[in-house]
């Protein structure tokens, strides 16, 4: 097992605290990565499988999104080890003790992830006084509900379906993963006239040439059922959702789905990241020289993070859209632009994008690690 110091570099992690109290079944990891801009937002994740490893990846993804979002804080992440549909009263308690575990570390900001929501944040604030993500009974802006993360990818999608070289009329959409985020990109997206035609959930992939009626999918999905019960289509496997030919392909779910031996068989010409890292590095390259513009998680996604950090400092929700468009709009223009001048990688220029940021801030902090 790699220790702490196996994942430090030039950025950090700043923190890396285990939390673990057996008689409760309590087990977390909290990753401060950077803080030189200021205090750390980045979601709680629960999941039975979830790791350190996983973690410091997600926090430094935070880091560069924050950054590269103009956002006055740093990056962080945690997680729960857990199944996230366990009885609401054990969730709660498991949740408020790792708040509680927690409640010493000013520098990090808990906000929702795969498998928390707002009323999980709720828990949070109560216990400790630091969540963004909150529902609105408590003065926040909740993200999941109004879709901040699927605008954000929407307006990306719209940036870059002309360097992609296809028209967002009649676009197709595959989406591999169909919870918040997944639901409000395909609702955003389907009112600038695209087609989804394939869709993935945890019961597996309907996929339907003809095209899927938003709607109807997210009321089925809000009633507890799967894509799957969806009236029409071809019901197949879980991973048949990257052999669905599309113009637009959308990871919405867990890190890693797309890596070197899968991503053969993406038959798209536009991938855009709305889960955090969904593809490895290697799978990104590889699209690259197919000439399959690939959008990174960090400039894509961060609708969200955008959203909680409004809260956060007292913004209002009708700001919420505007803020959220103009940002990554201008970020994945100004990615494309250099891109196509510089012939790098996408995630290469973003994470220049974001560095210059982030080693300016670090040149202010007293000390010379931040």
């Amino acid at each position: 097992m790699l220790d702490a110091f196996s994942y430090a570099d030039d950025l950090g992690p700043a923190k890396i605290i285990h939390i673990y109290e057996p008689t409760n079944g309590l087990k977390g990891v909290l990753v401060i990565d950077n803080v030189a801009v200021g205090p750390a937002i980045g979601g709680l994740r629960m999941a039975p499988d979830v790791s350190t490893g996983e973690c410091f990846r997600l926090a430094r993804a935070m880091t560069l999104k924050n950054a590269v979002a103009g956002l006055a804080h740093g990056g962080g992440k945690s997680v729960l080890y857990g199944d996230p549909k366990m009885p609401s009263a054990d969730k709660q308690r498991l949740i408020r003790a790792m708040a509680c575990s927690l409640r010493h570390c000013q520098d990090y900001i808990f906000g929702p992830d795969m498998g928390t929501d707002e009323t999980c944040m709720a828990w949070v604030k109560d216990e400790i006084g630091r969540a963004v993500g909150l529902p609105e009974s408590l003065g926040g802006i909740p993200l999941d509900k109004i879709g901040a993360t699927g605008w954000g990818v929407r307006h990306a999608v719209e940036v870059a379906a002309p360097t992609a070289g296809f028209s967002l009329s009649g676009a197709r959409v595959v989406i591999q993963g169909f919870g918040a985020v997944g639901q409000h990109a395909a609702r955003f997206l389907d009112e600038l006239g695209t087609v989804l035609v394939g869709v993935a959930d945890s019961k597996g992939t309907l996929h339907h040439p003809d095209g899927i009626d938003v709607g109807t999918l997210m009321d089925l999905k809000n009633q507890g059922k799967s894509v799957l019960d969806y009236p029409q289509g071809q019901k197949l496997g879980r991973d048949a959702v990257i052999d669905l030919e599309c113009e637009i392909w959308i990871p919405a779910a867990r890190p890693d789905v797309i890596t070197e031996a899968n991503v053969g068989r993406l038959r798209t010409r536009l991938v855009a990241q709305g889960a955090n890292i969904p593809l490895t590095l290697g799978a990104e390259k590889i699209l690259h020289e197919r000439g399959v513009l690939c959008l990174p998680d960090f400039i894509a996604n961060a609708g969200g993070v955008i959203c909680g950090a409004m809260e956060y400092h007292g913004g209002w929700k009708g700001l919420v859209f505007d803020v959220v468009a103009e940002k990554i709009g201008a970020n994945t223009d100004e990615m494309l632009h250099r891109v196509k001048s510089e012939g790098r990688l996408p995630r290469e220029v973003a994470t220049d994008m974001a560095l210059t940021i982030l080693h300016k801030a670090m040149e202010t902090r007293r000390w010379s690690i931040y």
